[in-house]
């Protein structure tokens, strides 16, 4: 990610889009940096994929401007936009070559045959397909399949890189394989990259910085360590990861004062003993395990609480460190002590908005 003295990559101003009388977005204002990977998360209908058809033009907004580089360009049609979106149908021509699937756009623009083979095959090369230009797309995987997507949005040399869910349709392994390829692949060509997911760990895995959505509206705005670290709301904190939540009676018996307040699972230390204590510091409350969910690197416990006049329950996430021959599942309903420390509570609500920086320590 690079920071200069020009406009960024993508202003959106006061952007809004409504559907007859359901409103999709509801005036959002993102800042995306040139070089930035840049993910929009958020559940079905948030309005992510929303904004993103704004930027490439397929949709009008209602109200607002979008910039590129600093040109509005709110009005223009896609083609007259510097940017190109790859899908998660990747919409390959059956009958043609990759190489030919990745040069049709320069074909379409009339570019000359010696130049759009050239360019084609430096795009393939880059997301390392080379040497499967002379095949068909029934004849590579779907992660292969991906990358002449990718190639193919490339070869015409975009300032920004719309991405819509494009890894939606790969199974899990293969998924996260590409993540590691697709930023890999953001890194060498150094353009913007604008991608929609609503899986969390994806946004995390790739992502400079992430713009989390409900409701139509931003949410929060945060690189992933702060996101996970100090989310700003109930909504972040039980979005982006697993999060226990204090509130009530719950929070002035455990926390010792009113309010919201999210605690990980993973910042939580489980153990048997009565007088176990917990780091120094730690705060301590004891329970009943009531259920226990196997992972295979770690097991999910679900304790409830002694908490009186409100069932509280925590989940605890415990790494599976050692090997042994006894069942998790044998620790429902034994009584154990959970602890953690002060620094690892967040109250929620409270915190003054983030406006994490530009720079390359987003990065």
């Amino acid at each position: 990610m690079r920071e200069t003295g020009s406009p960024p990559s993508i202003r959106l101003i006061d952007l809004a889009k409504d559907f007859g009388s359901v409103r999709a977005v509801a005036g959002v204002d993102l800042e995306i940096a040139d070089g930035e990977f840049f993910s929009m998360l958020g559940p079905s209908g948030s309005g992510k994929t929303t904004v993103l058809r704004m930027i490439a033009g397929f949709e009008q907004p209602t109200r607002g401007r979008i910039e590129l580089a600093g040109d509005d360009v709110t009005d223009r049609p896609p083609f007259a936009r510097d940017v190109n979106t790859v899908f998660q149908d990747y919409a390959l021509f059956p009958h043609m070559s990759v190489l030919e699937n990745v040069e049709y756009g320069l074909r379409v623009k009339k570019v000359a045959r010696g130049e759009r083979r050239r360019r084609a095959a430096e795009a393939l090369e880059t997301v390392r397909l080379a040497d499967h230009a002379a095949r068909r797309p029934m004849q590579l995987s779907g992660g292969q399949r991906q990358r002449v997507a990718l190639a193919r949005a490339l070869v015409n040399r975009p300032k920004v890189l719309l991405l819509d869910e494009p890894l939606g349709a790969l199974d899990l392994k293969l998924r996260r394989e590409m993540q590691i390829e697709l930023k890999q692949i953001q890194r060498d060509v150094g353009i913007t990259f604008v991608f929609v997911t609503h899986d969390q760990e994806e946004a995390l895995t790739l992502s400079d910085r992430i713009a989390v959505f409900d409701a139509g509206r931003v949410q929060q705005v945060a690189t992933p360590r702060e996101l996970y670290e100090r989310p700003q709301s109930a909504f972040v904190a039980g979005f982006v990861g697993t999060s226990n939540l204090l509130a009530g009676p719950a929070a002035r018996t455990v926390i010792g004062r009113d309010g919201t307040f999210s605690i990980r699972p993973e910042k939580i230390h489980l153990d048997p003993e009565p007088g176990f204590g917990g780091p120094t510091g730690a705060t301590t409350v004891d329970g009943v395990v009531r259920e226990v969910v196997y992972l295979g690197s770690a097991n999910h416990y679900v304790v409830d609480l002694d908490v009186p006049g409100q069932q509280t329950s925590l989940t605890v996430l415990r790494q599976n460190l050692h090997t042994s021959g006894a069942d998790p599942a044998d620790r429902r309903g034994d009584r154990v002590r959970l602890a953690w420390l002060p620094e690892h509570v967040i109250e929620l609500g409270t915190a003054p908005p983030v406006t994490t920086p530009i720079t390359e320590e987003s990065a």
